[in-house]
């Protein structure tokens, strides 16, 4: 529990649980620059349209947008790059045949600080069809009108 207390989420992202179905997550250490760190624990990061792909044995996170940070002067980074992600050899064979012979793609869902350090969590995803969204968002619709008919007869 302490542990959980120790974590600061910096960015979330909530379009994939909506455009994708998470079926196993997995946290890496992310390789970031100086100006990146500052930036990110400032939560000026966005993850709405990236993604993470296997190349060589390494995995990567693509199109991640950490904005450019304030103090940064010429030092600076560039807001959009390919950025290293931290796996080990197992995960990362266990990642590659996954998005090789499945089909299925790598999202990262959020971005946390934990113990001091900056952390992504990357989840094997596979991606939603329009009638499955549909499905999703009428059964939310059902539990909402559920519960107000539940406190509306407790109030009675």
């Amino acid at each position: 529990m302490a542990q959980e207390a120790a974590t600061k989420i910096l960015s979330d992202n909530r379009a994939a649980g909506h455009n994708y179905h998470l079926l196993e997550r997995y946290e890496a250490g992310l390789v970031l620059t100086g100006t990146e760190v500052k930036s990110a624990k400032s939560g000026k990061i966005q993850l709405k349209e990236s993604y993470a792909e296997i190349s060589g044995n390494e995995a990567w996170l693509m199109n991640a947008h950490i904005n450019e940070y304030s103090h940064g002067n010429i030092m600076n980074h560039a807001p959009v790059r390919k950025r290293k992600l931290l796996l080990h050899r197992s995960e990362i064979e266990k990642l590659a045949t996954a998005t090789r012979e499945k089909g299925l793609t790598l999202i990262p869902t959020k971005v946390y600080l934990k113990a001091g350090r900056i952390k992504i969590e990357i989840a094997v995803a596979k991606g939603k069809k329009f009638h499955d969204k549909r499905e999703a968002t009428k059964a939310k619709e059902m539990q909402a009108e559920a519960r107000a008919e539940i406190a509306r007869r407790a109030r009675t």
